[in-house]
C-alpha cells in the first residue's frame, strides 16, 4: 500500500489525506510519517531526472529584489495610495521565488501543501529540460498565499512579448493577503489588499501583465494602441478561466483611461463593490 501511495503521488500529486497506509499510533503520527515519505520520494525523483538535464540560468549574481521592485512598482503605484505603496512593495520584494537547482529541494522539504510542492517540482523539471512528472507540465508561475514561485529559465527565455510572470503572480498576492497581515488598516468591507472578484482573478492578473508590458514599451497612446492591436491578433491568454473578449475590453479601456490601473481594478471588483453608484468616489 505504501509503495502504491508513493507511486500515485509521484505520478499525479494526489495522496490520501488521512495517510491511512502509514505507521503511527494516531492520525497525527501517520500524517507526519506519510508526508515525510512523500517529500523524500519526490526529492529523490528530482535528483534522478535532473541528473543529465540542462540547468536553469545562474541567478546568484542577479539582484532579484531590485528586479522584482522594478517589475511591480508601476502596478503598485497605480493601484495603491501613496501612503501604502512602500508597505506593498516591501511585501512583493519578499514574495517572488525563482525555481532553481539551488532551492528546489528546500521547497520540497518545507512547502506547506504536498499538492503544491508536486506542481512546483513538475514545473521545475520541465523548466530545466528534464523529463517532467506529468504530460502537461505547463506551470510557469504559481502563487500560494503571499509567496509567488516563478520558473527561472522560462522567465528569462520567455518568447511571449506580453508575458511577465512576476507581474502576473504578484497580482495574485493582492487578493491572497489581508491588509492587517502587513500592518495596513482594514475594515469589514476592506479586508484584503485589493478586492478582486473570485471569477476574475486570472483575468485581473493577465490584464495587469499585459498592461505592464504596454506601459513599458509604448510612450504614446498611438504606440499603445498599435501594441494592443498586435496583442489582440496574436497573444490572447490560453487559459479557460479567462474570457478573451472581456480581457481585451478591459485592456482597451485601461489604455484610454487616465488611471489605467484603477480601470483594470474597477472592472475586476466583486459586483457588490460597485453596488452604490450614488456614493462619491474618493
Amino acid at each position: 500500500m505504501i509503495s502504491g501511495d508513493i507511486e500515485r503521488y509521484l505520478e499525479t500529486g494526489e495522496h490520501d489525506e488521512l495517510f491511512g497506509s502509514w505507521p503511527g499510533n494516531n492520525v497525527l503520527e501517520c500524517a507526519q510519517a506519510g508526508k515525510a515519505a512523500l517529500r523524500a520520494a519526490l526529492e529523490a525523483e528530482i535528483c534522478v531526472r535532473e541528473a543529465n538535464a540542462p540547468r536553469s540560468p545562474q541567478l546568484a549574481e542577479l539582484d532579484l529584489v531590485s528586479l522584482t521592485r522594478a517589475k511591480v512598482t508601476p502596478m503598485v503605484r497605480g493601484l495603491f495610495p501613496r501612503v501604502e505603496q512602500a508597505v506593498v512593495l516591501a511585501l512583493l520584494e519578499r514574495s517572488i521565488i525563482f525555481l532553481t537547482p539551488a532551492n528546489i529541494r528546500s521547497i520540497i522539504r518545507t512547502g506547506t501543501w504536498l499538492g503544491t510542492v508536486w506542481k512546483l517540482a513538475d514545473a521545475y523539471l520541465a523548466d530545466i529540460g528534464a523529463e517532467p512528472l506529468s504530460t502537461d507540465a505547463a506551470v510557469l508561475g504559481l502563487s500560494e498565499g503571499t509567496t509567488c514561485y516563478v520558473a527561472a529559465a522560462a522567465y528569462f527565455d520567455k518568447p511571449e512579448p506580453f508575458s511577465d510572470y512576476i507581474v502576473h503572480e504578484a497580482a495574485h498576492v493582492f487578493h491572497n493577503c489581508k491588509r492587517e497581515t502587513v500592518g495596513l488598516p482594514s475594515t469589514r468591507t476592506r479586508e484584503w489588499l485589493l478586492g478582486i472578484d473570485y471569477r476574475k482573478r486570472e483575468t485581473f492578473a493577465y490584464t495587469c501583465e499585459a498592461f505592464s508590458y504596454l506601459l513599458a514599451h509604448a510612450n504614446t497612446r498611438a504606440e499603445r494602441i498599435r501594441l494592443f492591436d498586435e496583442l489582440a491578433h496574436t497573444d490572447l491568454p490560453s487559459d479557460d478561466r479567462v474570457d478573451g473578449g472581456e480581457y481585451l475590453a478591459i485592456l482597451a479601456a485601461a489604455i484610454e483611461a487616465l488611471a489605467g490601473w484603477k480601470c483594470i481594478l474597477d472592472r475586476c471588483k466583486p459586483a457588490k463593490s460597485n453596488a452604490h453608484p450614488q456614493r462619491p468616489v474618493r
